[in-house]
C-alpha cells in the first residue's frame, strides 16, 4: 500500500477491506492516529469515542462482509441522530441530549457494515455562527459550514468519509474551502428522518468524499442499489450559468469559471452560456420566505424555552421570521415550482450547469463561515450538486466548482462530474 490508510479514498479502502489487504481495524486505528496529531489545532470532532470505534472494527474483521461499506469509518453530523452517542446539534441547549434511535441515514450505512467514528462539529442548529472547526489546510482560515466537521475531517486524513447536511449551502460551501468533493443528493432521494429539521422543503442529505469514484459507492449504501464506478458518458454539455449574482464573486473565482470552462471544451465538452429567465429575479425573496416561516416552525421550542442558551443571531432570526404569513408561504413556493419549470426547459440542452459554489477562497479569520449566495437557488430548485476542487486561489487556499445536474439525475450528475474530475486533474490550475 503505497500511502498511509488513512489517506485512502473511500473506494480504495472499501477495495482493500475486501480483498484481505487491510483490516478495519487497522484503517480505524490509522484515522485515530490521525485524529488524536491533529484534532487539537482542527477541531473537527463534537464527539468521539476511540475504544468503541476499534471494538467496532475488530468485530466486523472477525464477520462475513456485511455490504458495501464494510469496515469503513464514517463521520456523522452532530445534526444526525446517533442512539449511542450524543447528538447536540451545536447546542448547549442540548448538550446532554440522547436520542433513542439512529437517524435512517446512520442506520443506512450500519447496515451496510460502516464504523461510525463519532459525531463532527456543526454550527449551531445548521445556522450561521461558527463552531470550533479550522480550515485543516490553514488554521487561520474558516472550514465553511454549516458542515464544517464533515468537510475538514475528510480534507485532513481523519476518515475517508462524513455525512454533511444542507439547506442552503452547507455541503458546497466547506467542500470548497476545505479542498474535497461534497455532494447534495435531489431533494427526497433519502430520508431525513433522525436529523433536526430546519427547513424541511430545503433540507437535503449531503455527503463529502475524496473523490467522485466513491459517491456511487455511498449511494448503493444508502439506496440499496448496484454499486458501479461512474459510467463513462463522454464529455457533457455544459452551461456556464449566470445567475442574478455572479457579477459578485471576487476576480479569483470568475477567472476560475472561466478557465474550467475552457479546460472542459478543450476536452471536448460543448461549452455555452445560460442566462437565467426573468421569473427568476425574485428567487432568493421567495427563498427566504420559505426558510423564515419554517425555521420558525421547527424551532419553536428552542424560541421559546432556550434562553440563554439559544445564540442571540439565531433568536433574532427566529423572532423576524415570524412577520411571514401563511400566505406569503404559500406564494413563495407556488413561485419556486414555477420558476422549476422554467429552468427545466431553459436547460434543455445542457447536461450540466457550471456556476460558482462559493464566492472564492476561504474568507481569512474563523468568525464568518462564508455567503451561502450561490448555492442557495440550487438547494431550493431540489437540484444535485457536486462541488469539485478546482486548484488553489491567490492565498493558497482551495478553490471549487459546482456543478449541477437535472432533478432527480444525480447519477448522470456523477458521470459528468467524473469527467470533470480527470480533465481538471489532467490540466493543472
Amino acid at each position: 500500500m503505497s500511502k498511509s490508510p488513512n489517506w485512502l479514498s473511500l473506494r480504495e479502502a472499501a477495495t482493500s477491506i475486501a480483498s484481505g489487504e487491510l483490516t478495519s481495524a487497522s484503517l480505524v486505528a490509522a484515522c485515530l492516529e490521525r485524529i488524536a496529531e491533529r484534532e487539537g489545532d482542527v477541531g473537527a470532532w463534537e464527539y468521539l469515542d476511540p475504544d468503541m470505534a476499534i471494538e467496532a472494527a475488530r468485530r466486523l474483521d472477525g464477520q462475513v462482509p456485511r455490504g458495501a461499506l464494510h469496515g469503513i469509518p464514517i463521520g456523522v453530523k452532530d445534526l444526525i441522530d446517533t442512539a449511542d452517542m450524543p447528538s447536540t446539534y451545536g447546542s448547549v441547549l442540548y448538550k446532554d441530549h440522547r436520542p433513542i434511535a439512529d437517524a435512517a441515514c446512520v442506520s443506512a450505512v450500519k447496515s451496510a457494515g460502516a464504523v461510525v467514528m463519532g459525531k463532527t462539529v456543526t454550527t449551531e442548529f445548521a445556522f450561521f455562527p461558527p463552531g470550533k472547526t479550522a480550515n485543516p489546510v490553514n488554521l487561520d482560515y474558516t472550514p465553511g459550514g454549516s458542515s464544517s466537521g464533515s468537510a475538514a475531517a475528510v480534507a485532513d486524513g481523519m476518515v475517508p468519509v462524513a455525512f454533511g447536511t444542507q439547506t442552503n449551502a452547507s455541503v458546497t460551501r466547506p467542500a470548497a474551502f476545505c479542498g474535497v468533493v461534497g455532494y447534495k443528493m435531489s431533494f427526497g432521494h433519502f430520508s431525513m428522518t433522525g436529523i433536526k429539521p430546519f427547513s424541511p422543503s430545503l433540507d437535503t442529505l449531503g455527503m463529502f468524499v475524496r473523490t467522485v469514484d466513491d459517491l456511487p459507492l455511498m449511494r448503493s449504501a444508502m439506496l440499496g442499489i448496484a454499486d458501479a464506478p461512474p459510467r463513462d458518458a463522454g464529455a457533457p454539455s455544459v452551461a456556464v450559468c449566470f445567475t442574478p449574482e455572479y457579477g459578485e464573486p471576487d476576480t479569483a473565482c470568475t477567472q476560475r469559471i472561466d478557465d474550467v470552462a475552457r479546460r472542459f471544451a478543450d476536452a471536448g465538452a460543448r461549452v455555452g452560456t445560460l442566462q437565467l429567465p426573468p421569473v427568476f429575479g425574485r428567487l432568493l425573496e421567495e427563498q427566504e420566505k420559505i426558510l423564515g416561516f419554517e425555521a420558525q416552525q421547527s424551532f419553536l421550542y428552542e424560541r421559546d424555552q432556550g434562553g440563554q442558551d439559544v445564540h442571540p443571531d439565531f433568536r433574532q432570526f427566529l423572532e423576524e421570521s415570524r412577520a411571514i404569513t401563511l400566505a406569503d408561504y404559500l406564494g413563495a413556493l407556488d413561485y419556486t415550482q414555477a420558476c422549476r419549470h422554467a429552468l427545466a426547459q431553459a436547460r434543455e440542452d445542457f447536461d450540466i450547469l457550471l456556476t460558482p459554489g462559493v464566492f472564492g477562497e476561504a474568507p481569512h479569520g474563523r468568525d464568518w463561515t462564508g455567503s451561502p449566495l450561490f448555492c442557495r437557488i440550487w438547494t431550493l430548485l431540489h437540484l444535485p450538486t457536486i462541488s469539485l476542487p478546482a486548484g488553489s486561489g491567490p492565498n493558497g487556499m482551495p478553490m471549487g466548482v459546482q456543478l449541477v445536474g437535472r432533478a432527480n439525475r444525480d447519477e448522470d450528475l456523477i458521470a459528468a462530474a467524473s469527467w470533470a474530475e480527470a480533465t481538471l486533474a489532467r490540466h493543472a490550475l
